[in-house]
């Protein structure tokens, strides 16, 4: 019996460029994502991306909307379920970074295009929460009852 991972993963928009981390995933190159990572037992989803997104970046955000639950299976078996959000940032803190994490960068939309022609973002989910978070749908917070 396989797990499914529950998720949540956070749009950060400024101007034309997006937050990105950096991270080193045993590959033989950095890949990208937005700021995410695992829902903690008695968490929720909003918490849990307020969380990893300060865990992450150093970043305090606002949460303005839910992009909503975006299901991936990967080539190896496992089911990820992942929240999307939509935030805007707020300050940056003068916190360390998770130690996953290489840098954090504002990246534009090409930029990320670039990247995924290298296959260089986490996932096809990097790309498709940014699209979705320009052309909608999204959802008000109050769909997700923490």
């Amino acid at each position: 019996m396989s797990l499914i991972h529950s998720t949540a993963a956070c749009v950060i928009q400024r101007d034309e460029h997006y937050l990105m981390v950096e991270e080193q995933r045993g590959g033989p190159h950095s890949v990208f994502n937005q700021p995410a990572g695992h829902i903690e037992p008695g968490e929720g989803p909003i918490a849990a991306i307020l969380r990893e997104v300060q865990e992450e970046t150093a970043w305090r955000v606002s949460l303005t909307s839910y992009l909503g639950l975006y299901i991936f299976h990967t080539d190896d078996g496992q089911t990820f379920h992942s929240h999307g959000f939509i935030a805007a940032p707020l300050r940056q803190l003068d916190l360390a970074l998770d130690p996953d994490i290489v840098a954090t960068h504002w990246l534009t939309l090409e930029q990320l295009r670039e990247l995924d022609q290298q296959s260089r973002l986490r996932s096809p989910l990097v790309l498709k929460r940014i699209e979705d978070a320009l052309n909608g749908p999204y959802y008000p917070l109050t769909v997700i009852r923490e």
